[in-house]
């Protein structure tokens, strides 16, 4: 009997991509048939992802877009759809699992009109505007946070926690017990920007570590993140106050350099924070205040909540707030090992094994699946 063939709907930023990557590696290792269906941009996409047979529909955004290019983008999610029900008709897979995002709502809007069984994984704690319009229409919802906002009416029996899964190196970090901070040992601050908004983080974070006393500051070892046009400046600021600091603009070595770090200091996108509840450090989040329907305070806030790291909203995400946190986190040491325990318990570094198993059980009871479907 051959292996179930199940189709994975993904598309844009690494928040929809990551955690469709992770489900891919663990649908591969126990031996299933996956195709990913993505909009154009799915023509880059690397690892697991990248091995699969890929299918690319017309996709359009519609948020924020007025007039002629709201017009473009709703005839495209249209054809999209045709697109995708023929896809469909000829793939016959035995489940299709979205992710999110406008790249992923014409496949999924499709598979809904069929008997094929469908979930859909919210990345966020807060419902995102693709997933809201699915979730009344899927079989099954998958959540990253207990918490999660702007979920349907009624809907409880159709949501399962999975947690959200993070690439495999992450995952291998999980259990890495938390560094030393006794005597002199290094103190290690991971400064993780995203492809959003981290000028800010460059502008704050040096000049806060440079307020820091003197026997906390010889103590501080960072590694951070930075824009190209940002490097050279803060490259300068840390010279001048004397910090040691490894800058990139990539870091390929995130998981070893996370398992190390006391402290991460990052925006609230949904990877980043899975990754350091997943490893299971404590956070400092500012939540990036232009993102959809300002869903990483919702991250941000399920995070502090939790005990597993602090919130700073941007506004107050000044040299001087930041420089009184950190001195009040690493001069006591428990205070952060605390929060490391609450990061560990808030984290489900096995969130691509659990949303797998999901997907098992959707295709073994597909015979349950509400009457009334059109046949493809």
């Amino acid at each position: 009997m051959s292996k179930p063939h199940v189709l994975l709907a993904a598309g844009g930023t690494g928040g929809h991509v990551f955690p469709a990557e992770a489900l891919a590696s663990e649908l591969m290792d126990r031996g299933y048939r996956l195709g990913l269906v993505t909009d154009k941009r799915g023509k880059v996409y690397g690892g697991a992802l990248g091995e699969l047979e890929t299918h690319h529909i017309l996709a359009g955004g519609i948020a924020g877009k007025r007039g002629p290019a709201k017009i473009k983008s709703m005839m495209e999610l249209g054809l999209g759809g045709w697109q995708a029900w023929g896809l469909l008709k000829t793939l016959r897979p035995d489940a299709v699992i979205g992710f999110g995002g406008y790249a992923s709502v014409p496949t999924m809007l499709a598979a809904t009109f069929s008997p094929i069984p469908t979930a859909i994984h919210e990345q966020n704690a807060l419902l995102g505007r693709a997933n809201r319009l699915l979730a009344k229409r899927v079989k099954a919802i998958a959540t990253s946070f207990a918490d999660t906002r702007g979920l349907p009416q009624g809907a409880g029996q159709s949501v399962t926690l999975t947690g959200m899964p993070v690439r495999a190196s992450i995952a291998a970090m999980a259990g890495t017990p938390y560094p030393e901070t006794e005597g002199d040992a290094p103190l290690s601050v991971l400064v993780l920007g995203g492809s959003q908004g981290a000028t800010v983080l460059s502008d704050v974070v040096p000049a806060a570590l440079a307020k820091l006393p003197e026997d906390i500051k010889a103590r501080i070892d960072v590694t951070q993140q930075c824009r190209a046009e940002d490097l050279d400046k803060v490259k300068t600021a840390y010279s001048q106050s004397g910090l040691r600091a490894h800058l990139a603009t990539f870091i390929d070595d995130v998981p070893q350099r996370m398992a190390k770090a006391h402290v991460v200091i990052s925006r609230a996108g949904a990877s980043t924070v899975a990754e350091a509840l997943a490893v299971g450090r404590p956070s400092i989040l500012v939540p990036y205040p232009h993102a959809a329907d300002d869903h990483q305070t919702y991250n941000a806030h399920a995070v502090d909540a939790a005990g597993a790291g602090w919130i700073m909203p941007q506004d107050t995400f000044t040299p001087d707030n930041l420089a009184l946190r950190l001195d009040s986190l690493l001069g006591l040491p428990a205070v952060l090992q605390k929060a490391a325990r609450c990061a560990r318990d808030l984290g489900r570094a096995d969130a691509a094994k659990r949303l797998a198993d999901l997907v098992a059980s959707l295709i073994e009871n597909k015979t349950h699946l509400k009457s009334g479907s059109a046949e493809l």
